[in-house]
């Protein structure tokens, strides 16, 4: 049985078996990034670090776009055949 995605941040525990309960409670809250906010939050982050932080994170993010991008132009289907009648 599926687990229901997202019902208000609420895990069932089916029989009893409350281990892969919260192994789903963590995988939906480390999806939706609490975790890495709680590790962040535990020690103070000097405002060089902050920065730092955002800016890789930005620059990551733009490089994991354009190479989504890259890799979806590569994948299409409907290219045109670079070597037309050579089979």
């Amino acid at each position: 049985m599926r687990h229901a995605y997202f019902i208000s941040r609420t895990v069932l525990v089916q029989n009893n078996n409350v281990d892969s309960a919260f192994r789903v409670l963590n995988r939906i809250m480390g999806r939706e990034g609490y975790l890495e906010q709680w590790r962040r939050s535990r020690f103070y982050e000097k405002p060089t670090q902050v920065r730092r932080r955002v800016n890789y994170e930005r620059c990551k993010s733009l490089y994991d776009e354009d190479m989504d991008r890259k890799i979806q132009f590569l994948l299409r289907k409907n290219r045109v055949d670079p070597f037309p009648g050579c089979n």
